[in-house]
């Protein structure tokens, strides 16, 4: 079996794009794969379209050959537009292999070590009665249990810090008030701290509501800064989205600095790699939930690693009904009771709709930095 064709599609997913690609083989197998861009969107195709000559002609099941022989292609680091390039043409690589042995992915990376994979979604409202009562529609729809939200109630690149804190202490408090006791909820500071003693206040003031976890309050470049934050806390530590291979996850989980780790499938170089950086986690009892703001073909190659690896905790998910990115594969994964069921279908469990992802038109997006009253730019 030979690699003919690599192509790549650009489909709106909101109000940005998704990088979706195809690998095709000379008989007749096909494959996708999803590509995370961490800006800007175009960036993808014109990575992909460059690096698919080195794999044109080579046997798509040499997963551990073409990525090995791909990263030392690219001589440096490829950084996040490349590694997203990569993972997206990886995850067609398996999808190609499973199709090939008429079996699921995950029966190819060691076979299934769980029934069904637990997910979380992103949950939000003015006040936490407001919070509670969106979480409990999913739940009444999908099952779910488990939440993540934003901690901030006030612009903190206007207010006090303090009152910051105080504001996302009674917010939880009321969202606890107003939900079931066995539900969990996680907030999100989205790396906006700058100063690590305001990570911490705002962990401490979030802890006697018992989080689920506290996402990515730092920015990721400096480990020790990491290190000493999770020394100080009272609540489980989660970072890993703005990471990328298991050098860089070697370096956080070596200073034990945080206690669950993010990995994306779709930028940190596929599952191969994921599969890497959980082994590395599990020798250090560090458990993964994967960033996963992605559409249904993401959260199927997730579903995969999901399945097939122990130390894994729990799954972002968006959910696809009444999008318009339902109709991009023919059977999404959706949930029931809070849980995504494996799929005993070669490759990655889905096909997807190519007529669908192949229209439309690129639509331009880019983050845009807060202003801060000063004049100075804030963190995104």
């Amino acid at each position: 079996m030979k690699i003919t064709a690599i192509k790549t599609f650009l489909p709106a997913f909101g109000h940005r794009n998704r990088g979706i690609i195809k690998v095709e083989t000379d008989e007749g197998i096909y494959g996708w794969g999803e590509a995370y861009s961490v800006g800007p969107d175009l960036s993808v195709k014109p990575i992909v379209d460059y690096i698919a000559t080195w794999f044109l002609g080579e046997d798509p099941r040499r997963i551990e050959y073409l990525m090995m022989k791909t990263h030392q292609q690219f001589r440096f680091p490829p950084g996040g537009t490349g590694l997203a390039a990569i993972s997206g043409i990886e995850h067609a690589l398996w999808d190609i292999s499973g199709k090939a042995a008429d079996l699921p992915v995950y029966m190819l990376l060691g076979g299934n070590v769980r029934d069904k994979v637990r997910v979380y979604q992103g949950v939000g409202g003015a006040t936490g009665k407001a919070t509670a009562e969106a979480a409990q529609k999913i739940h009444e729809n999908w099952g779910i249990t488990a939440f993540k939200t934003s901690p901030y109630r006030l612009d903190h690149n206007r207010h006090r810090w303090g009152r910051v804190c105080a504001e996302a202490a009674a917010y939880f408090e009321e969202l606890r008030e107003h939900t079931p006791e066995e539900w969990e909820f996680a907030f999100d500071p989205h790396a906006q701290i700058f100063e690590p003693i305001q990570a911490l206040q705002l962990a401490n003031a979030l802890a006697p509501y018992d989080p689920y976890f506290y996402e990515e309050p730092l920015r990721p470049e400096h480990i020790p800064a990491w290190s000493r934050l999770r020394q100080q806390m009272q609540v489980p530590l989660a970072t890993g989205e703005s990471l990328y291979t298991r050098f860089e996850f070697l370096d956080l989980i070596a200073a034990q600095a945080a206690d669950i780790i993010q990995p994306d499938v779709c930028v940190c170089g596929g599952l191969l790699e994921m599969r890497k950086i959980a082994a590395i986690a599990e020798a250090h009892y560090v458990t993964i939930a994967p960033h996963n703001p992605m559409s249904p073909i993401a959260t199927a190659v997730n579903v995969q690693f999901a399945a097939s690896t122990h130390n894994f905790k729990i799954l972002e998910y968006i959910n696809p009904t009444g999008s318009e990115w339902e109709n991009w594969v023919d059977e999404p994964y959706l949930p029931e009771d809070g849980y995504l069921k494996l799929r005993d279908r070669p490759g990655l469990g889905i096909d997807v709709n190519e007529a669908v992802v192949s229209k439309g038109e690129y639509t331009h997006w880019q983050r845009t930095a807060p202003v801060r009253p000063d004049g100075s730019t804030g963190y995104i």
